[in-house]
């Protein structure tokens, strides 16, 4: 058994390569598989992701406040506390805080992450 504590994962503020916005992550443990993670991510209000995909795909579960995220064919959806998201892989995407609320997730991300544009219009 392998437990992993957030309160002791180093916070790191979002790199503006990958990300449009403030806040933190706490990458809290690599897991079982090679190339899986799981990362505590706190956006401030408006904060996102680039658009990005994963190899082997990605869990999100709503921790607090209020997302959205879309994908390359679907309009964006909100995200509410207990919120569950699957992204398939391969499946480009962003996900990030509403323009009037924070949120938190925990990413439990597959494979290699490929990182790509930032977003141009997220309410698109």
């Amino acid at each position: 058994m392998k437990i992993a504590r957030t309160s002791e994962a180093e916070p790191v503020p979002l790199q503006a390569e990958w990300f449009t916005g403030e806040g933190i992550r706490r990458d809290v443990t690599r897991i079982g598989a090679p190339d899986a993670g799981l990362t505590v991510v706190s956006f401030e209000p408006s904060a996102r992701t680039n658009w990005h995909s994963h190899s082997d795909g990605q869990v999100l579960f709503v921790l607090d406040g209020a997302g959205r995220t879309a994908t390359r064919r679907e309009a964006e959806v909100p995200l509410a506390v207990g919120d569950v998201v699957y992204v398939a892989p391969g499946e480009e995407h962003w996900h990030g805080a509403t323009e009037s609320s924070s949120m938190r997730h925990l990413a439990v991300s597959f494979g290699q992450t490929d990182w790509l544009e930032p977003v141009d219009d997220p309410t698109r």
